[in-house]
C-alpha cells in the first residue's frame, strides 16, 4: 500500500516543532520555512497516525544488494530505551565539528573512530520506532528549545546536516537511545574528508568490513556496478 504525502502539510505540522534546532543545523544563516522538511525524522512521531509504530526512512542515493525486508528484523534487537536505528558516520566530517569541544576536552571520545570512539551518525538509513519515539520522556525532552540550546553550547555545535547533526549531537550525551546498525547497512562511500585534512585519520573511519547490504553513494560518489 503506497500513501502520497503532501511536502508542504508535513513542513506546516513539522516547523513549530524543529524551528528552535534549524538555525544549529541548517546550511542556511537563518531559519527557513523550507529547511525543516530536513528535520522529518525528528519529529516523525508528532506527524504520522498513531497505528504507524516504525518506519524506515532512507535517503535517494542508496543501491540496495538485499531484501529491505531483512531491515526490518533490526528493529527486534533495539535494546531497551532504544528508539532510532542508525549506522555510524563514515568520514571525520564529526571530528571537524567538534574541534573546539575536543581541544577543551583531550580525553574525549567525542569524534573519535570506531569501535570506541564517538564518530557520530549518518542518517542515510534510519529506523524509526516511532512508537518507542512517543513513549520516551527523555526523547521528547531532547526536542525541546532550551535542551537543543544546552547541548549545542555544551558541545559548541554548529552543524549543517538537519536531521543528522541532531542525532550526532545526542548521540554524544545519550547513547542509550540509539541502536547503531552495522555499516555494512549503510556503506558510505563519499571521500570528500580525506581530501580535506583528514588523510591521515580517514580509513580509521571509513573502513567497514563484511558482505555490503546498502550502498550509500552520497556526496554524489557513483556506487560500484554489479
Amino acid at each position: 500500500q503506497v500513501i502520497v504525502h503532501d511536502v508542504n502539510e508535513l513542513t506546516e505540522k513539522l516547523f513549530p516543532i524543529v524551528e528552535a534546532m534549524q538555525k544549529h543545523f541548517s546550511a542556511g544563516s537563518g531559519t527557513y520555512y523550507s529547511d525543516s522538511i530536513f528535520f522529518l525524522s525528528v519529529a516523525m512521531h508528532h506527524i504520522m497516525p498513531k497505528e504507524i509504530t516504525q518506519i524506515i526512512q532512507v535517503d535517494l542515493d542508496l543501491k540496495y544488494k538485499t531484501n529491505i525486508r531483512d531491515l526490518f528484523d533490526e528493529f527486534d534487537n533495539f535494546p531497551e530505551g532504544a528508539v532510532i536505528g542508525i549506522a555510524r558516520e563514515m568520514q571525520p566530517v564529526y571530528r571537524h565539528t567538534f574541534w573546539q569541544y575536543r581541544r577543551e576536552n583531550p580525553q574525549t571520545k567525542v569524534g573519535e573512530p570506531p569501535p570506541d570512539g564517538l564518530p557520530g551518525f549518518n542518517s542515510g538509513v534510519l529506523l524509526l520506532n516511532l512508537e518507542a519515539m512517543r513513549q520516551s520522556k527523555l526523547y521528547n525532552q531532547l526536542l525541546e528549545p532550551t535542551m537543543v540550546q544546552k547541548l549545542t553550547e555544551k558541545y559548541h555545535f554548529k552543524g549543517h546536516l538537519g536531521d543528522q547533526d541532531f542525532f550526532t549531537m545526542v548521540g554524544m550525551e545519550h547513547p542509550e537511545l540509539f541502536h547503531v546498525l552495522d555499516c555494512t547497512w549503510n556503506r558510505q562511500l563519499c571521500t570528500w574528508w580525506r581530501d580535506h585534512g583528514y588523510s591521515d585519520v580517514f580509513d580509521q573511519y571509513f573502513q567497514c568490513e563484511g558482505e555490503v547490504k546498502i550502498y550509500h553513494g552520497n556526496c554524489n560518489t557513483p556506487i560500484p556496478e554489479d
